[in-house]
């Protein structure tokens, strides 16, 4: 059974996050795209994410299985979490997407969430990882970006100029077709 499964990025903070965080952006109609095409699509609203704790995100996300058919998608913390659960365990993936990863290289939000070492061969653990940035968005971003880039083998990126950190506000729609044609290519 092809799954797939979509995490969400960072709250700015608890006064700001609505208990909703997975329903923002092109998430909801993502996961409508591929239910479309007959994947069986899970958005969990990971705990806490205006102070994630990556033990606490793990206990969520090791409630799915994963295996060689599950699609995986990550935005901003969400992407940054995938490189790490993938980096810490010796399990095979479908296809790993990162949007906007984020590994909080300043370390001055959640430095605990991100102390481990990239996984050279990861890629050799999926069926590919594909990382999308934009040139506009934060340093931070595109310095994650660089890192993934730089300890990991094989990861392919596409590269824009004008999404921002792909929100609703950057991109200024729901609809993400450039993320969707990498999902569904053979």
């Amino acid at each position: 059974m092809k799954t797939a499964i979509i995490l969400h990025g960072m709250s700015d903070s608890k006064e700001e996050y609505d208990g909703n965080e997975a329903g923002h952006h092109w998430i909801p109609w993502l996961s409508n795209e591929l239910g479309t095409q007959g994947y069986v699509v899970y958005t969990p609203e990971m705990p806490e994410p205006y102070e994630p704790h990556y033990e606490n995100w793990c206990r969520v996300f090791e409630q799915f299985i994963l295996d060689e058919e599950t699609l995986l998608i990550g935005h901003s913390c969400g992407g940054g979490f995938l490189v790490r659960y993938l980096s810490e365990k010796d399990i095979k993936v479908g296809k790993v997407i990162l949007v906007a990863p984020w590994l909080d290289p300043d370390k001055d939000h959640c430095p605990k969430f991100f102390e481990f070492t990239i996984k050279r061969n990861l890629v050799a653990f999926t069926s590919g990882v594909t990382v999308f940035v934009s040139k506009d968005d934060d340093s931070d971003i595109l310095e994650s970006v660089k890192k993934i880039q730089a300890e990991c083998d094989d990861i392919q990126v596409q590269e824009f100029t004008d999404k921002g950190h792909f929100t609703l506000d950057a991109m200024g729609t729901r609809e993400f077709p450039e993320l969707l044609e990498v999902v569904l290519k053979q």
